[in-house]
């Protein structure tokens, strides 16, 4: 009769595989897949509730005297649709993430310019002074920019790169030179 195998302690293993690249590396993606896979579900939620929350915003608002009219500002109802937008930005950066376990810069930085939307749609003017306006056109200015230079040198399927497109241009210039010439 043989024994059973010997089962390791998992903390034992969790503290060797500190010394050892592979497995702890190991460890590491199996915590950020966990992570990952727990923050999608609480966006999950949020979204949920965010969609109930606009359903009896909108029904609460449509069922008010006068009826059929809105009686808060549509900033409060463009706001909470936003707010869902946004959330499913980030889902969509989560999941893109547990796919293909790299940061997909582009999304983020068009979940921040929504965001900023979000935040300029909503804005109370008569609320805000004057520095804080400048901060928000410095964020949608560097953002927009962030946006342009990355959709500009990142290649996609069926697209041509800003990058490529100046290269041929500055191509068909030279060539259209040479032939000045001749």
């Amino acid at each position: 009769m043989t024994a059973p195998p010997r089962r390791r302690n998992p903390f034992k293993r969790l503290l060797a595989a500190f010394h050892r690249d592979e497995e702890f590396l190991w460890v590491m993606e199996g915590v950020e897949g966990f992570v990952s896979r727990l923050l999608s579900v609480a966006m999950v939620m949020v979204i949920i509730v965010a969609c109930i929350d606009l359903v009896l915003l909108l029904t609460g608002q449509l069922m008010s005297a006068p009826m059929g009219f809105f009686n808060t500002t549509l900033q409060d109802i463009f706001g909470a649709f936003l707010s869902i937008l946004i959330a499913l930005e980030i889902l969509e950066n989560i999941t893109a993430y547990l796919r293909k376990h790299v940061v997909q810069v582009e999304l983020v930085v068009a979940t921040s310019l929504t965001a900023v939307a979000r935040k300029i749609i909503i804005l109370d003017l008569e609320k805000i002074d004057g520095v804080e306006l400048i901060g928000l056109a410095l964020a949608i200015l560097a953002l927009a920019v962030s946006y342009w230079l990355i959709r500009a040198v990142t290649p996609v399927k069926g697209r041509t790169t800003g990058v490529k497109r100046l290269k041929d241009a500055l191509r068909q210039t030279r060539d259209r030179g040479d032939r000045d010439t001749i």
